[in-house]
C-alpha cells in the first residue's frame, strides 16, 4: 500500500503516522501539512519530530496556513498543547525543511505519476486536497482509496457549533469541494471515535512500555489524557485519526459500514460545518461516502501494540 498523509499534526495525528510507519506492508511516501490542530509551522516541525522518533525519511510538503475563508480558525492548545504535539520537549536538533513545493502542488503531482495506486489518509481538515481538486479536477479519480477522520453521522459535535466535528468545521467549504469531487470515501466520524475508545488500562499498558516510540507515546498523550479524564473519567482514550489509518491500512478491522450521500452545511448559524447525510434517500444524490460505523478495537489495540515494540 502506498500512502500520502494529509494532517494538522496533533497527538492522534502523530499515533496515526506511527501506525503508518510499522505497518508491514505500507510505504508512506509524503506527508502533507495543514493548519488545524496547530499553525502549519507547528504542524510541519511535529511532523519531523514524529520521523525523527521513529527513524523515518519521508518527504514533507508545507500546505495551507488558512482555510478557504480565512479568520474563522483556532487552534485547540487545551487538548493537543500549545505545539500540538502534547508540549514535546525532544525535538530534533537538526534543521528539519519541508520540500520547496507546496502541499497541494505535490498532491496533484504525486497522483499523476502513479495514477490509481495511492491510498490518501486525511487527518485534519482538507484544505490541500480542495486546494488540489481545483489545480487539477481530475485529482480525485486518480487516488486509488480516500479515508478521511471527521464529520458526525448523528450530529454530535465537538466544536462551538455543537452539530459539527472539529476537522470539518475549520474549513467547511474545503470538505464541501473534497466530498463534491471525489467519488466514493470512507469516513471515521465523531461518534464511531466516541464509541471505540481504549479502556484507562488498556491506555497505561501501552504507556509504559519502554521503547523510543513508546516514551513518546506516553509523553506526548499526557495533555489528552488529562482533558478526556477532567471531561468524562469514564470515557477511555480516544482514537479520532488512529482509527482512520487503521481503516486504510487493515480493511479488516471495519465490523460495521454503510453508503450514503454525504454533503457539509455551510450557512446554519448553529450548524454550519456539520456533515449532513441523507438516511432516507430524499435528495437523489449517490452515494459518495462509506460511514464506518462499528470496529474491531482489539485489533487496533494490537496495530498499537506492534507500533511501540
Amino acid at each position: 500500500m502506498r500512502l500520502i498523509i494529509d494532517t494538522d499534526a496533533g497527538v492522534d495525528d502523530a499515533q496515526a503516522i506511527m501506525l503508518a510507519l510499522t505497518y508491514p506492508s505500507a510505504a508512506v511516501e509524503a506527508i502533507t501539512t495543514v493548519t488545524g490542530n496547530a499553525h502549519v509551522d507547528w504542524v510541519t516541525r511535529n511532523v519531523f519530530a514524529v520521523l525523527d522518533v521513529m527513524r523515518a525519511a519521508v518527504p514533507v510538503y508545507r500546505g495551507a496556513d488558512q482555510p478557504l475563508l480565512p479568520g474563522r480558525w483556532q487552534p485547540e492548545p487545551g487538548i493537543h498543547g500549545e505545539d500540538g504535539l502534547g508540549n514535546y520537549r525532544h525535538r530534533p536538533a537538526g534543521n528539519c525543511q519541508a520540500e520547496p513545493e507546496p502541499a497541494a502542488v505535490a498532491l496533484v503531482r504525486l497522483a499523476n505519476e502513479a495514477p490509481g495506486e495511492l491510498t490518501l489518509v486525511a487527518l485534519g481538515p482538507q484544505t490541500n486536497i480542495a486546494l488540489a481538486c481545483r489545480l487539477d479536477p481530475e485529482f480525485p479519480r486518480k487516488i486509488r482509496q480516500f479515508v478521511f477522520m471527521g464529520g458526525t453521522i448523528a450530529a454530535m459535535g465537538n466544536t462551538r457549533n455543537v452539530t459539527a466535528e472539529f476537522n470539518i468545521f475549520a474549513d467547511p467549504e474545503a470538505a464541501l469541494i473534497v466530498l463534491d469531487a471525489f467519488p466514493q470515501s470512507a469516513m471515521l466520524s465523531w461518534e464511531t471515535t466516541l464509541k471505540h475508545p481504549f479502556s484507562w488500562e488498556s491506555f497505561d499498558a501501552l504507556a509504559a512500555v519502554q521503547t523510543r516510540a513508546g516514551q513518546f507515546f506516553s509523553e506526548i498523550s499526557q495533555p489528552v489524557v488529562t482533558f478526556l479524564q477532567r471531561l468524562n473519567p469514564l470515557s477511555g482514550y480516544l482514537l479520532p485519526d488512529p482509527l482512520a489509518m487503521a481503516v486504510a491500512l487493515e480493511p479488516e478491522v471495519v465490523r460495521r459500514s454503510e453508503q450514503r450521500p454525504v454533503t457539509v452545511e455551510l450557512q446554519g448559524t448553529q450548524t454550519r460545518g456539520q456533515t449532513v447525510i441523507d438516511y432516507l434517500g430524499r435528495t437523489g444524490r449517490p452515494s459518495n461516502v462509506t460511514l464506518v460505523t462499528e470496529l474491531d478495537i482489539d485489533r487496533v489495540y494490537a496495530l498499537f501494540q506492534r507500533m511501540l515494540a
